[in-house]
């Protein structure tokens, strides 16, 4: 509740820190935010030749791969960008936390909030790519709400213990990206997870959090499967969820007092 309470006393505050973070990504750039949409749409295309043409990737359930490929990549591109960002939020704001009396609590959901202003370009593709594809828009999309909230309170909790761990061991930047990277492959992202027969191999992959949002997307916009249908993993992505927020918010609390000293 007191998190909810920070948020909503300093909406306006918070709306203007993101669109400054945002435009500060691309400061001095000649094509400005228009990187938002050439640098995911880039990499999407070298993965979808890549496997498509060198490991002749065939379609996945009779469904194209390019469009499986991305209800996997614009989810991950969220978490990936939002995690690395947000856990160095303290660390690139020292003249706030040191300076200015400040609610330090906002700036790694200034990052997230960045984070979302980027992928909603990604987003918007994975978007045009479907009505290409002659896919039309059904109620099972209105999932991805869903999907993008729970994603973002997930990511929130986690943004809420790297960002003030990272303060006291700078090594979890570097082992962030490590993390970030194995997770990259081991999540279902460019393969199904079906192809593993190994039931106890499945909860394991199952286990992790970003499962749940991938799969959502999937499900929302391929298989259409309403999220309800899926009822324990919602339940245990909801608990781990909360679980996260709740630790996350004990640590930030707990170590925010010492941020100034050791900045």
């Amino acid at each position: 509740m007191n998190l909810i309470v920070v948020l909503l006393k300093n909406k306006h505050l918070l709306f203007e820190l993101i669109k400054n973070d945002f435009k500060k990504r691309y400061l001095g750039n000649y094509l400005g935010s228009i990187w938002a949409f050439i640098q995911p749409i880039v990499t999407v295309a070298v993965y979808w030749f890549v496997f498509t043409q060198g490991f002749k990737a065939t379609p996945v359930d009779n469904f194209p791969f390019l469009l499986w490929l991305l209800c996997g990549m614009v989810p991950w591109f969220l978490i990936n960008e939002a995690v690395m960002t947000s856990a160095n939020s303290i660390m690139d704001n020292v003249f706030l936390v040191k300076k200015i009396v400040f609610e330090i609590k906002l700036l790694p959901f200034v990052k997230l909030g960045s984070a979302i202003l980027v992928n909603s370009a990604f987003f918007l593709f994975m978007v045009i790519c479907f009505l290409f594809y002659g896919y039309k828009p059904s109620w099972y999309w209105l999932q991805l709400i869903y999907y993008y909230a729970a994603c973002i309170l997930l990511l929130f909790g986690l943004s809420l213990i790297f960002s003030s761990v990272i303060v006291f061991v700078r090594d979890i930047s570097q082992i962030l990206a490590i993390i970030m990277q194995l997770l990259f492959w081991l999540t279902p992202i460019f393969w199904n997870i079906l192809l593993i027969h190994n039931f106890k191999l499945q909860v394991i992959i199952k286990a992790n959090p970003f499962y749940y949002i991938i799969n959502g997307f999937r499900d929302s916009l391929i298989y259409n499967i309403p999220f309800w249908q899926r009822y324990w993993l919602m339940l245990y992505f909801w608990l781990m969820t909360f679980f996260i927020i709740w630790v996350g918010n004990i640590i930030f609390n707990k170590l925010r007092p010492h941020f100034a000293d050791v900045l």
